[in-house]
């Protein structure tokens, strides 16, 4: 699988940088999400699909196959206003935020984890089974996603 990876741990180290850009008042570019609300969103995605816990699927018009090969190597960045599942909604039933810097550091520890994991992740609630090189693909791409939410 080729493009940007988790794995890589020169942008890993990247993409934590700019995490650690994201500030409690840094300002939404699309979506509902706060940037605190988005921590915790991105903590909770990355730890229900490594630890065996129940996650609603999302079905969708299209084969799960042709989603995840658009998601994860269509030469474009993820949209805007798609839906995520209840329970990494901190509208819902996601993680409620409590403090910004303690909860940022669990977000950075939770991807240096996931980076590491080489098996044992759940299937992707939209696009079912992936390799390892797609999970850490999936990684990098939903963390650009969120953090490009808030221009970072």
């Amino acid at each position: 699988m080729t493009g940007e990876t988790i794995a890589d741990p020169a942008l890993r180290a990247e993409i934590l940088a700019r995490l650690r850009r994201l500030e409690p008042t840094s300002r939404r570019q699309f979506g509902r999400m706060t940037p605190h609300q988005a921590i915790c969103h991105l903590s909770d995605a990355f730890r229900s699909m490594m630890t065996p816990t129940k996650i609603s699927t999302v079905a969708s018009p299209l084969p799960r196959v042709v989603m995840k090969w658009v998601a994860l190597r269509a030469p474009m960045k993820w949209p805007a206003g798609v839906k995520t599942m209840p329970e990494v909604d901190q509208e819902i039933g996601g993680t409620k935020p409590v403090e910004f810097a303690r909860d940022r550091q669990e977000l950075e520890a939770l991807v240096e984890r996931f980076a590491a994991q080489s098996s044992g992740f759940q299937p992707h609630p939209m696009f079912g089974c992936m390799t390892t090189a797609e999970w850490h693909r999936w990684g990098w791409r939903h963390m650009d996603h969120h953090l490009r939410q808030f221009g970072v």
